[in-house]
């Protein structure tokens, strides 16, 4: 297959660009009330329409919520235990050094300001279930959890297999309750008898859970409701065009709307890609799927140089970057906006998918302009603190009483004046 060339320095680029990038992941109406219909449900009925929805949707013979319930345990054996207990060791050593410590300083007059950081109570996590294992998510949403002090971490997901239990287990999950869909995260964010509420839902799911992410904001914390995967490759032609080819594959493979786009100034680079795509990709197991994503949000794009494929990686803003070039270290400050940013041909996304370390759970569709990775900071709170003086209640009083009548709020001046000269 031949992958969509884009050049910008072609009339149109930034209309086909900005096509391309699009991405529009509004529910449809019928999901939407199909959705809101379940969590009214379960939040009215509670373990009676959980229970139900299990068995026609989860296919589950239970006859209760507490049958449901599993241990995490070390199910896993040989080089695939030794593999989740590598990466557990690696992502908790980053995300150790992301926790945050309560502060405060105490003024001249004897007014102490300071924050205070407590972690979340209760944590519930998705994990998908079903025809595939997600052990990395497991790792990559409950170990920041941990690390930040959370007492209850209660992981849902649909028939967790061997490798999933394991991984909890090791992350130090609490409860793995076989629940799934829309339901599960109903019962998160509403509490049933069975299933405690909690403060804040993370991890990834299908449509249906995406959607009820979105509907119970606001009721729970969430982490983000995220878009398609994404990949984006600066290469100055240094690296060989099957690597860039499958660094592309990577993402691609996750599902049709994934994208993957190469950036560089090297047409001919652009060229050997291309050529390097087709047969590779007649001997990945996934073929049809990264087929599909690679025609329909795919491209190769000819810069100018790598300055501006700098500028045009930081307006996309993806989630995953790689720098794949003789000198990364140059161009890493032309770069404002991105998930992840994997610096120098060594330096798969793969890796970063699984046991570098740094969080896989990253902003997509141009969020990353905004948004970060997920981290300890996402399951601890900041609390401010106040100690005003004796002596301080007068001079900053006055000031308080003055901004409060100038916004019209005569009870706050008052509040301050009372104590004026006391």
């Amino acid at each position: 297959m031949k992958l969509r060339r884009l050049s910008t320095t072609e009339r149109g680029f930034e209309a086909k660009l900005a096509a391309l990038t699009r991405y529009e992941a509004a529910a449809d109406a019928n999901l939407r009330k199909t959705v809101a219909r379940i969590l009214a449900d379960v939040r009215s009925r509670g373990d009676a329409a959980l229970l139900r929805y299990a068995r026609r949707l989860d296919k589950t013979t239970a006859r209760s919520v507490a049958e449901l319930e599993i241990k995490p345990r070390i199910d896993a054996s040989g080089p695939q235990l030794e593999a989740l207990r590598a990466a557990h060791a690696r992502i908790r050593a980053f995300h150790e050094r992301q926790v945050q410590a309560s502060w405060e300083y105490t003024e001249p007059d004897g007014t102490r300001l300071g924050q205070r950081i407590t972690p979340l109570e209760r944590v519930g996590l998705y994990v998908p279930g079903g025809k595939a294992a997600y052990p990395s998510t497991v790792l990559m949403n409950a170990v920041p959890a941990k690390v930040a002090g959370v007492r209850e971490l209660v992981m849902v997901s649909p028939n967790p297999n061997a490798l999933v239990l394991t991984a909890a287990a090791l992350a130090g999950v609490d409860r793995v309750i076989s629940i799934g869909g829309a339901q599960a995260v109903a019962a998160l964010a509403y509490g049933t008898r069975s299933v405690a509420r909690v403060d804040k839902i993370v991890g990834p799911g299908n449509a249906y859970v995406a959607e009820a992410k979105r509907q119970v904001f606001g009721e729970v914390g969430i982490d983000m409701i995220a878009g398609p995967s994404e990949i984006l490759v600066i290469s100055d032609g240094s690296v060989p065009a099957e690597w860039v080819s499958m660094d592309l594959f990577s993402q691609a493979e996750h599902d049709e709307d994934a994208q993957a786009l190469l950036l560089s100034p090297d047409g001919t680079h652009l060229d050997a890609v291309d050529a390097a795509i087709g047969p590779l990709l007649r001997e990945m197991p996934r073929k049809r799927v990264i087929a599909a994503s690679l025609k329909a949000r795919g491209a190769l794009i000819l810069t100018r140089d790598l300055d501006e494929a700098c500028a045009l990686a930081s307006r996309i803003a993806p989630e995953h970057l790689e720098l794949l070039v003789e000198t990364p270290g140059r161009l890493l400050a032309k770069l404002g906006n991105a998930g992840a940013i994997f610096l120098g041909r060594w330096s798969s996304e793969a890796i970063g998918d699984y046991c570098a370390g740094p969080n896989h759970v990253l902003p997509t569709s141009g969020s990353a302009r905004f948004s970060s990775p997920l981290g300890v900071y996402d399951f601890q709170k900041r609390t401010s603190l106040i100690e005003v003086s004796r002596a301080a209640a007068d001079s900053l009083g006055r000031i308080a009483a003055t901004l409060a009548e100038g916004e019209g709020l005569s009870a706050h001046a008052r509040a301050a004046q009372m104590r004026l000269g006391k």
